[in-house]
């Protein structure tokens, strides 16, 4: 039997005219890192706050570990860990006052609190920082409490609001690895991301623009929406001017800078080699062109040229 634990169902939430989520459907099983992927505005907050139960759908359903976000808000509150964009503890506590507050709020008391507490301090590597102010933490420090809060009281779904902006990538690195954890031992796991290396460590991801849901699979079958051969890096001298010329050719839907190199992407596989006359042809040599992998990034930019062009755009890729 699927072991579906979140569900939306043409979930949408308007404000006066504004329409922040627009018709969203998916659903998330039990152990799966989701990602949400999408630019501000994109709809993916207003999405989480409405499947924590802090915010009414204006239409749709939704559904987290088996109560409706409409109708039981509060049994979801209680079940579920949130962490939200803006750090949320108090920064006049220490690390282990803030968790014991925490865990009151969450109904732990006694020994379970002391246990849990502990467990967090633990997980998030804070031992030696237990009687220090959070004031005085570092970001990726502060971000992993946050976690360890959030994970208290031992909820079945856990939902991240870009859990890890503003912090080194070392610190990014060690808080992805929690999350692995947290999957592994059956923990849901629902984040929003900019970083597309952490889009990448998700089992699934969904892509949103303007409210809408463009895309919706594992990061592999997203990138077999490219027909083989079609994703080139081009190096050549004077990339910048490159760039202009290629965008100008036929058959060139995208080209973009990355460092050193070109990317395009080519409307057809293929015709690799008469790229490679056309810049020479006007000056670019010696210019290397190569077939590469399609990046997320790539994915993404192309599924929101399609929406916004009207085009069917894949959301496959239900519960897994």
């Amino acid at each position: 039997m699927s072991d579906v634990i979140v569900t939306a169902r043409e979930l949408t939430r308007t404000f006066g005219a504004f329409t922040a989520v627009d018709r969203v459907s998916f659903e998330v099983e039990r152990g799966e890192v989701f990602g949400f992927l999408g630019s501000n505005g994109a709809g993916k907050t207003t999405t989480i706050r409405m499947l924590c139960g802090l915010l009414a759908p204006s239409s749709g359903s939704a559904s987290v570990a088996g109560f409706d976000v409409a109708s039981e808000a509060d049994q979801i509150k209680r079940r579920v860990g949130y962490m939200s964009q803006r750090f949320s503890l108090y920064d006049d506590l220490t690390v282990a006052e803030n968790l014991r507050f925490w865990g009151g709020a969450y109904g732990l008391f006694g020994d379970r609190i002391d246990r849990r507490a502990a467990w967090a301090m633990t997980t998030a590597g804070l031992e030696e920082q237990c009687d220090e102010l959070v004031r005085e933490l570092p970001g990726g420090y502060r971000q992993r409490l946050a976690l360890g809060a959030a994970l208290l009281h031992e909820p079945p779904v856990v939902f991240l609001d870009e859990p890890t902006g503003g912090v080194d990538p070392a610190a990014r690195r060690r808080f992805w690895d929690l999350i692995d954890e947290l999957a592994a031992g059956g923990t849901t796991v629902f984040v929003t991301t900019h970083y597309m290396d952490e889009a990448e460590r998700c089992h699934r991801v969904a892509l949103m623009h303007a409210g809408r849901l463009i895309g919706l699979d594992s990061i592999p079958a997203l990138k077999r929406t490219f027909p083989a051969d079609s994703v080139v890096e081009i190096s050549c001298p004077r990339c910048a001017q490159a760039l202009v010329t290629l965008e100008a050719l036929p058959g060139v839907s995208e080209v973009a800078l990355f460092g050193e190199t070109l990317h395009a992407v080519l409307e057809h596989s293929g015709g690799l080699e008469a790229l490679r006359a056309e810049l020479a042809a006007r000056g670019f040599e010696p210019a290397q062109v190569r077939a590469i992998l399609p990046s997320l990034e790539d994915v993404f930019i192309r599924a929101i040229t399609e929406a916004e062009a009207g085009e069917a755009v894949p959301t496959t890729g239900g519960a897994t």
